[in-house]
């Protein structure tokens, strides 16, 4: 890692992996050369990362002391709670803890949380009734303020919880944001009420559109 990046952690929970997959699908060079022309270190992801087992373990027991610094936490899927509030139903593989008090250690630690698609967001696809896993998003229980994180939540740096909404959102609204946080850029006036970047939730696609006209017409 060089000296002064801006490391990232990547976390899937109740998650069908179609946020990662939006991901890989950014820019003609790809995602890793993306994030290392803006300086970006990816500490881990359970999908593309090399480290396994015992390794993967320690980089998240690291971030956890405090040892190495983490920037962002990005986590992809629903948070589920159950049974009992306990989360047991979706733990870290080789961890035995639950991804709920993975996601709530590491939270602590980073200077932004950034929820990856709408099941990180508002509890998507497994938060629908009658919700078995008791499946929540990070900061929101479907537009409910609470969540896996609680409505106080904030960051180190003072954010509440950046959500990237979207099933899957599209691979520009991810990269864009976490590019805005590595150049320190992003500031919670570039947040809506929801905690979305305005940049994209301030628009329509069809704005961007030539025949957008014709789609007002109809609307």
């Amino acid at each position: 890692m060089s000296a002064g990046a801006f490391n990232i952690l990547w976390l899937q929970a109740g998650s069908c992996g179609g946020c990662t997959m939006s991901m890989l699908e950014h820019g003609s060079g790809g995602w890793f050369r993306e994030l290392d022309t803006l300086g970006v270190n990816l500490l881990w992801h359970p999908s593309v990362s090399e480290e396994t087992g015992t390794e993967a373990r320690v980089v998240l027991e690291r971030v956890e002391a405090g040892e190495t610094p983490l920037h962002a936490l990005c986590i992809e899927g629903a948070i589920l709670c159950g049974p009992d509030g306990t989360g047991f139903f979706n733990r870290l593989a080789g961890t035995g803890r639950a991804m709920l008090d993975w996601a709530r250690v590491l939270a602590a630690k980073a200077d932004y949380c950034v929820a990856i698609g709408s099941c990180a967001t508002f509890g998507g696809v497994p938060a629908a009734d009658p919700d078995p896993t008791d499946a929540v998003g990070l900061q929101y229980r479907k537009a409910v303020a609470g969540g896996a994180l609680g409505a106080d939540y904030r960051s180190r740096r003072g954010l509440p919880v950046i959500n990237v909404a979207g099933c899957a959102p599209h691979p520009g609204w991810i990269m864009e944001t976490l590019a805005a946080l590595a150049l320190d850029v992003l500031t919670a006036d570039d947040l809506d009420a929801l905690g979305r970047p305005k940049f994209y939730v301030d628009h329509l696609a069809h704005h961007g559109c030539s025949r957008n006209e014709f789609y007002e017409f109809k609307a």
